[in-house]
């Protein structure tokens, strides 16, 4: 029986250096069956390869985080576009907008985003936008690039922060929601407004591991096997059960992914 759908792990990360295999080896018996893990750096990249090819269930994306754009060359970009021909890469990401903090400067993350959404829509593949502190901008960009994107599967505004309001904008564009540890946070208000206004079928489940660990386990390493106390606050906040819940949120993205089962 098919389990949760972690839309988006970072398992290249270092912190799981110590125990990764093992971790990966036990999430079926942990309820999980599918994960994508998100490349944001060009180390990150091949690691991702390598993790693909090794867990039949772990599928990948290409593409570099804003924070790391600073010292990208077209060599890159020509790197990215050979990975995304791998059958088991489904998307260009993270990708996007980090206004968090000044580095790196606004126009290069600005023309880095682009250059990146542009080869998504050259492969055909949906994105995973990466936005924070960057409403404005990053939603003016899209508006410009979405229609170029898979139609009416564009991809997911990764670990959503901003409004209800522009949630339904980019549902509307055809994005996904991705939702994740946050909702559970006692601070999350807003993501629970946002997880109560959208349909449960533009939602995706994601851990973005290792970090934002779900309470009762926040502040520690995440995993994908955590979701179901995602799921469960989802579910309580939907009035379903968290079945429904880890049933249609991996439907919609073995949908986003363009994953046949």
């Amino acid at each position: 029986m098919l389990g949760i759908f972690d839309s988006h792990a970072h398992y290249d990360d270092a912190r799981f250096d110590e125990d990764r295999d093992e971790l990966l080896c036990g999430m079926k018996d942990k309820g999980v069956s599918f994960i994508v893990n998100v490349s944001a750096t060009k180390k990150g990249m091949a690691d991702t390869l390598q993790l693909i090819e090794k867990f039949p269930f772990v599928y990948g994306s290409v593409g570099i985080h804003p924070e790391e754009v600073a010292l990208l060359t077209a060599d890159d970009l020509e790197y990215m576009r050979t990975v995304a021909k791998h059958d088991k890469i489904v998307a260009i990401g993270e990708i996007g907008l980090d206004y968090y903090y000044p580095e790196p400067p606004h126009d290069v993350q600005k023309e880095w985003f682009v250059k990146q959404l542009e080869l998504a829509c050259e492969c055909k593949m949906p994105v995973i936008i990466h936005s924070r502190e960057a409403a404005s901008d990053t939603l003016e960009i899209l508006k410009q690039y979405t229609p170029a994107l898979p139609k009416g599967n564009p991809g997911v505004i990764h670990c959503y922060s901003y409004s209800a309001e522009l949630a339904s904008e980019y549902v509307s564009m055809g994005y996904y929601i991705g939702i994740g540890g946050v909702l559970t946070f006692s601070n999350g208000k807003k993501l629970k407004q946002v997880a109560k206004e959208i349909p449960l079928e533009k939602i995706v489940l994601e851990t973005d591991c290792p970090y934002l660990a779900p309470v009762p386990h926040r502040g520690k390493r995440n995993d994908s096997g955590l979701l179901a106390y995602v799921a469960d606050m989802l579910a309580e906040i939907k009035g379903i059960t968290s079945k429904e819940v880890i049933d249609v949120t991996r439907n919609n993205a073995l949908k986003m992914y363009g994953i046949e089962v």
